[in-house]
């Protein structure tokens, strides 16, 4: 079933980039600070993009790759790994867009699923959760990025290049020539919604100690802009 939700601030002349849902933000949480396709138009203000939305995660799928200028494929509570019905058509969808040569950009679980669709490989990770504020080296340049993940993307697939990591995350992002670039961090992910989001969801799954952390940073400086700037960049040559 295809359900294209139009953004709420169409910009005449703008690329349409589809956000492809693969998770929603918990109740509680999106009663007050809307859905994650709301928080990417949030980060995206200004750099002259507009949106659809299609909950992939409800198996609602666009028609066609070429729908959009480009596509974005959002984090999720879920596995890239698990059985659900909707990945293999979402793994198909990324490989037809990667075919196709229009841009692609994938968060968290996007990052994760792209590779794995790709032919990497994903799994848990043995030494456990990032969440919170981290940072990053992106082609040279530190970045403090907010982050909420136990999966990884253990082997990347051919063709795919990185461009960022840590200590505790090798392949945190990655660019497939110039269709595709992902990031395991979460640059929608504004330090409200991390406190937010620690205590509605962490407890008795994150360690608390990694939780206190988190929050005792909530404070302190993110460089989401810079991200949010390339992947505006780079979903724009789509247009």
């Amino acid at each position: 079933m295809t359900v294209p939700h139009p953004s709420l601030t169409p910009k005449e002349g703008a690329p349409t980039i589809g956000i492809l849902l693969c998770g929603h933000a918990p109740e509680d949480i999106k009663a007050d600070m809307g859905d994650y396709d709301g928080m990417f138009e949030a980060l995206f203000e200004g750099h002259g993009l507009q949106f659809r939305s299609y909950a992939v995660v409800d198996e609602e799928f666009p028609a066609s790759i070429t729908d959009c200028d480009g596509w974005l494929i959002t984090g999720s509570k879920h596995g890239a790994y698990e059985p659900h019905p909707w990945i293999p058509p979402l793994e198909q969808f990324i490989r037809d867009v990667y075919a196709d040569g229009r841009p692609m950009v994938g968060i968290c679980f996007g990052h994760q699923i792209i590779a794995q669709a790709l032919g990497g490989t994903v799994e848990k990770y043995s030494k456990g959760w990032a969440v919170g504020r981290q940072e990053y080296m992106i082609d040279g340049q530190t970045l403090a990025l907010n982050a909420w993940h136990q999966d990884q993307v253990t082997r990347i697939p051919d063709g795919a290049t990185v461009i960022g990591r840590n200590e505790f995350c090798d392949n945190a992002a990655l660019v497939y020539d110039n269709r595709i670039m992902t990031v395991q961090p979460h640059p929608e992910h504004t330090a409200e919604f991390v406190g937010r989001l620690a205590e509605s969801r962490g407890r008795g799954l994150v360690p608390d100690p990694l939780l206190d952390e988190a929050i005792a940073q909530l404070d302190q400086p993110t460089q989401e802009q810079t991200i949010a700037g390339r992947m505006a960049a780079f979903l724009k040559r789509g247009a």
